[in-house]
């Protein structure tokens, strides 16, 4: 199994429940076919290079989760077929993507507990 990384964007028009509903669509579609979620992000709601069907905002998030080529293409086939997804891109990993994506999940990680201690 490889790992992939894919980043979605949902259209702006949707409630936070709706967005929510959609990206629990996706990790369950992965999860129940194999796959493996390692990462998830949500970036919210942000401002698109260019408009794209006639909106320049969009909710992103990203997933990162392990799976064999043919449950990607599944996916894929399901970002299309959903009209809540305006764009989509998965790339496969190479272990110096992998490492740097672990890198700075802990390093995330480590500046939370820091201003978390500090707070305290």
């Amino acid at each position: 199994m490889n790992q992939y990384e894919t980043v979605f964007i949902l259209t702006p028009v949707l409630s936070e429940e709706q967005m929510k509903e959609a990206v629990n669509k996706f990790r369950k579609f992965l999860t129940d076919n194999g796959g493996e979620i390692i990462h998830e992000e949500n970036w919210g709601l942000r401002k698109m290079a260019y408009p794209i069907k006639k909106k320049s905002t969009g909710f992103y998030q990203l997933l990162e989760f392990k799976a064999d080529g043919e449950l990607v293409n599944r996916l894929e086939v399901e970002f299309r077929r959903d009209e809540r997804i305006i764009r989509f891109l998965t790339t496969r990993m190479e272990k110096y993507a992998v490492e740097y994506a672990e890198k700075r999940r802990s390093k995330a990680k480590a500046q939370v507990e820091t201003t978390e201690n500090k707070e305290e």
